[in-house]
């Protein structure tokens, strides 16, 4: 397969060029081919501790706790996907000691443990659990806390949303996860504006506005109207180019990524779109710009990942773009751009976000032809 380099003034380019034809791999092939990677050369003693959902151990048992119900028949090495899960959790849980737990800069879904009590009350179904993990509201509201998804209180959003789940026939058990949801929804609400990280006013899925917006709808939609008029003053901060500015104000146009630009908005406004029927043709508007930024730089010389490289880009795209660019996440592609000294490779292989669970994660979601959404993000 061609990839042609685009002109990008570094020693490595940014992306290279989308110019060969549309071609379609075998998603449940590849997914196979993808966790039994996984599990060879990233086992659960392989994996440095730390990272909730976003990296480490916990991310990864996350993967296989999802896919467990999308395959309950797959074994990957002969063992089922909630054996390997189990697996990956007993390892994070022997690094306990080392986790400090939530801080107000650091309560999202990076923190470890509010991750494990999530994923444990969410497959247990253990009430206690979800008292424990509830009772960290404490933190997460916190007049100096985070707002934003990956360390703030729309990451504390996002896993009530996870544990929740699994209590919809317990009245007791969903009121406190409501309760908190709400006393967390409105900490965030009542925050000055614009919402700031480290003092700057982002705008992106990880760390930004429109990442924040994501969170608080799909945990409470009733939200919408409050956050309309937020919402269409960060759908005018589109490039001319489609891609959407780290920050304001606008600096370079530079990162098509999911935490950085057009893709995390894209799949945001995907998601949300339903409760803001008055801003609907300026979305549509927005969406199809922003594909077409994607379409054209978003095959990125990163390695393939959820946050920052071509398995992110791709789950923005439609059905034919999306599996075209899934096509360059392959084992074989990698193994060819890191021999050509174009793979600029991750920090954290194995994980969701930055490694080969989120590669595993956007196959499985071409396979069952899911809604094309960032597992630890709007996939629920």
């Amino acid at each position: 397969m061609s990839t042609q380099l685009a002109a990008v003034p570094s020693h490595r380019p940014r992306y290279f060029r989308n110019d060969a034809e549309l071609v379609r791999r075998d998603p449940y092939k590849q997914l196979t081919a993808s966790l039994n990677r996984l599990v060879t050369e990233h086992p659960p003693d392989r994996i440095p501790p730390g990272g909730g959902l976003y990296y480490g151990h916990i991310s990864v048992a996350y993967l296989f706790y999802t896919l467990h119900k999308l395959y309950p028949e797959l074994t990957i090495d002969d063992y089922p996907m909630n054996t390997w899960s189990a697996a990956y959790i007993e390892q994070a849980q022997a690094n306990m000691k080392q986790y400090s737990g939530p801080t107000v800069s650091g309560c999202g879904v990076s923190d470890d443990i509010m991750a494990i009590l999530a994923l444990f009350a969410a497959s247990a179904k253990d009430t206690e659990t979800v008292k424990e993990l509830c009772d960290y509201a404490a933190v997460t509201t916190d007049e100096e806390a985070s707002n934003e998804w990956l360390y703030g209180r729309a990451g504390y959003l996002y896993l009530l949303r996870l544990v929740r789940g699994s209590f919809l026939e317990d009245k007791e058990a969903l009121q406190v996860i409501d309760d908190t949801s709400e006393e967390v929804t409105d900490a965030i609400m009542e925050s000055p504006r614009p919402w700031k990280w480290h003092g700057k006013a982002y705008i992106g899925a990880a760390h930004g506005a429109i990442g924040i917006i994501t969170q608080v709808i799909l945990t409470d939609p009733r939200m919408a109207p409050k956050l309309e008029a937020e919402l269409g003053a960060l759908l005018s901060y589109q490039y001319e180019s489609g891609n959407f500015p780290s920050s304001i104000p606008p600096g370079r146009d530079r990162l098509v990524q999911f935490c950085h630009g057009a893709p995390g908005v894209v799949s945001s406004l995907l998601s949300i779109q339903k409760y803001f029927p008055n801003l609907k043709d300026r979305i549509d508007k927005v969406i199809s710009k922003a594909r077409q930024c994607i379409l054209e730089r978003g095959l990125l010389t990163k390695e393939p990942c959820l946050c920052h490289g071509i398995s992110g880009n791709a789950l923005a795209l439609e059905d034919k773009e999306f599996e075209h660019f899934l096509s360059y996440t392959t084992g074989h592609e990698i193994k060819s751009m890191d021999r050509d000294g174009m793979l600029e490779k991750s920090d954290d292989p194995a994980s969701l976000w930055c490694g080969e669970a989120g590669r595993a994660w956007a196959w499985a979601v071409a396979d069952k032809r899911l809604e094309k959404r960032f597992l630890g993000y709007n996939d629920i």
